[in-house]
């Protein structure tokens, strides 16, 4: 079983993949991100992060996403693996 990360741990460069929702979470905010096409199981990379990690840009499917922390906070994510 994969390890749940912070979005926050990863650097430009890094693979991950979405694994779910924080529970308790901002459900529209959620639907917002699934129709962004971070559904669990997607992979997506590390792009860019700002000198302060605030926003995050990451590369999704041959698109560019940016999230705050706030709103990278609702996403549970783990590190890609090839295996």
């Amino acid at each position: 079983m994969t390890e749940a990360l912070s979005l926050m741990s990863l650097k430009p460069g890094d693979e991950g993949v979405v694994l779910g929702f924080v529970k308790g979470g901002d459900i529209e905010y959620r639907r917002r991100l699934m129709a962004m096409g971070l559904v669990p199981g997607t992979r997506f990379t590390v792009t860019r992060l700002a000198p302060l990690g605030d926003p995050i840009q990451l590369k999704v499917r041959d698109s560019a996403l940016t999230l705050r922390k706030d709103e990278a906070h609702q996403l549970r994510i783990g590190r890609a693996t090839d295996a």
